[in-house]
């Protein structure tokens, strides 16, 4: 019988950009992470890690949050249960009600569920990918982040590191960012290839206008042109009259959703994110029922590198054509909770065939970017 969870840290990092990234929800002038680690009993260890970018700030609520909610939500828990998400999410229900915050509570869960995964293959002494079902291989990746007022310097960047693909944002800033955009896609070289997302920025009938200047330019896809939860008729209506394949998913929060959004049509790339929603639980089985209907399941990720490596295992081991998002955006912390940097081999990121991740962030090594480090004992 394995031993229970009886120890859970959240460590609290934050690098300040001397330069704030500009996006449709405003400027980020910080890149925040927020990684957990679980022990048990027998001193055993996993890693996840909590989606915190939005709102400017919340990765300090996040972080009080998971200090405060998750001794009690892992009692009893070994990280042998096969959906430990669920098992999270149901026992912080009320709690998730009564507060009016589900996503911070789901973000939490996921990470939970992330670093029960990651000790329960540790144990096992698989890959994260073997314990998914599939195989630690290398996966394709693009490079994602590019902001239309720095494209050139971050595809240069970029392609040094052996990315041949890119998205850009648009929807804000003069002319909805279509003049930078068009005059990115000019630059791309043989075999490079591009998207662009702009981020909800647009109601329908906005979007549909873009498209005469956006469909030229020959884009893989068009992510988040209208509001996630706008109405399923509302996407589907774009996306009959794009011609791009439309890509979303990251701002889902229920099983509900991504089952009407697979069950749609008007989708082309189904993009959960493992940290905001799901975990590796969710996150397999959102990217299973996407490949089943004949979607592709692109892993979305935007924080500090435990995140994307466990994305990176999870594509691992569900196949299909999908890629890799890794932010091209400055951020160090994503580099360094990689545990392995950025840059592709052969063109594809690797995916260490180790137990688990495949290694331990060094949170040593980012202490002078720590904000806070909290500890709780959980009881059995």
């Amino acid at each position: 019988m394995s031993a229970q969870i009886t120890r859970v840290e959240v460590f609290h990092f934050r690098h300040p950009l001397a330069a704030p990234v500009t996006t449709v929800m405003g400027p980020m002038v910080a890149r925040p992470a927020l990684l957990i680690r679980v022990e048990d009993a027998d001193g055993a260890a996993g890693w996840g890690e909590i989606w915190c970018n939005f709102p400017p700030d919340g990765d300090f609520h996040r972080a009080r949050l998971a200090g405060n909610i998750l001794p009690a939500a892992l009692r009893g828990l070994t990280g042998e249960e096969p959906a430990p998400f669920d098992v999270i999410t149901t026992r912080l229900r009320r709690l998730a009600i009564q507060a009016g915050e589900p996503g911070p509570v789901s973000q939490i869960a996921g990470a939970a569920d992330i670093a029960l995964h990651d000790l329960r293959a540790r144990r096992q002494g698989v890959p994260l990918a073997v314990l998914l079902g599939g195989t630690a291989r290398p996966v394709p990746a693009y490079a994602s982040g590019i902001s239309p007022d720095k494209f050139e310097a971050q595809f240069e960047r970029m392609r040094a590191k052996g990315y041949r693909r890119f998205k850009q944002r648009i929807g804000f800033g003069k002319d909805d960012g279509l003049a930078e955009l068009k005059a990115a896609a000019a630059q791309l070289r043989e075999g490079e290839t591009m998207m662009c997302d702009a981020n909800q920025a647009w109601d329908a009938d906005t979007a549909i206008a873009r498209l005469d200047r956006i469909v030229p330019l020959g884009m893989t896809w068009l992510e988040e042109p209208i509001p996630a939860d706008d109405p399923l008729s509302d996407w589907s209506r774009v996306a009959q009259a794009s011609g791009i394949p439309l890509a979303g998913g990251e701002n889902f929060g229920t099983r509900h959703q991504f089952a009407e959004g697979i069950a749609s049509g008007a989708y082309g790339f189904i993009q959960p994110d493992i940290c905001k929603w799901g975990g590796l639980s969710g996150g397999a089985s959102v990217a299973r029922e996407a490949l089943a209907a004949g979607l592709t399941y692109c892993p979305h990720f935007l924080g500090g590198g435990v995140g994307l490596i466990a994305s990176a295992h999870l594509l691992a081991a569900v196949g299909g054509d999908g890629l890799l998002e890794v932010d091209s955006s400055e951020n160090p912390l994503l580099d360094h909770f990689s545990g392995r940097g950025l840059s592709l081999e052969d063109g594809a990121f690797p995916v260490l065939d180790r137990p688990g991740l495949g290694y331990d962030p060094d949170v040593a090594g980012a202490s002078d970017r720590m904000v806070s480090h909290t500890e709780g004992q959980v009881a059995r």
